[in-house]
This record gives structure tokens, sequence and C-alpha cells, in this order.
């Protein structure tokens, strides 16, 4: 059930995301946020642009900006924040995710409780 699931964007990831849009040539296009087998945690998470949802997608509209997310993925990825890290070593989406479990050192990977793997 993912009724009472959410995922948030600050405003930074909103600003952001509008202008790679406009940069990618993707302004209108949804944005897919989900999680692939990889790293050294087991898990890394997925951000590009996608012309439309999958038919098993949760669609969650922000106004300008559309997110899909697979119903597989949604439990791990409930109440994430997407935000927007700008610093003089790095600049990119730095998401928080109250699911996620051990993080990896390089910052690139995570895991998940037993429960939701």
């Amino acid at each position: 059930m993912v009724d009472n699931m959410e995922i948030k964007l600050t405003q930074e990831a909103t600003d952001n995301i509008l202008l790679l849009q406009k940069e990618y040539d993707a302004v209108g296009k949804g944005l897919r946020f989900g999680l692939t087998k990889n790293g050294c945690s087991g898990y890394k998470y997925i951000l590009e642009f996608e012309e439309k949802p999958n038919t098993n997608d949760v669609v969650i509209d922000f106004g300008e900006i559309i997110i899909h997310v697979s119903r597989s993925h949604f439990e791990k990825l409930d109440g994430s924040i997407i935000g927007w890290k700008d610093t003089l070593m790095e600049s990119g989406f730095d998401i928080s995710n109250p699911q996620a479990t051990q993080p990896c050192g390089c910052g690139e990977s995570i895991n998940f409780n037993k429960r939701l793997v």
C-alpha cells in the first residue's frame, strides 16, 4: 500500500531539477527515482529523466516536476527527501532516506533493514 507513503523535494532540488531539464532537453519529462542493485552496500539510487511512467509506477506530482517511483521500490524510498548539495568539493543530489541503513563510506551506496530487502 502506498497511499500513506511520501517522498519530498527540497526547494534547492526543485530548482536544480528544473535547470537540468532545460540543460538536457527534458522539459516536461518525469524524473525516475528508484534503486538498482549496485555498489559496496548493495543498492544505489537512480535519478534520471524519462518520457512517461511505467505501468507499475507511483506518480507523484509536484506541479512542475513529476516523480516516477516503481511500486517495488516505494517501501524502501518511503519518507525520502531529495535534496541538493553544493559545496566546493561537489554538487548534486543528496538523498535523505529514513529506511536506509549501512551507508557505504563512498557515499554512493546504501542498504536496507532485512525486512525491506
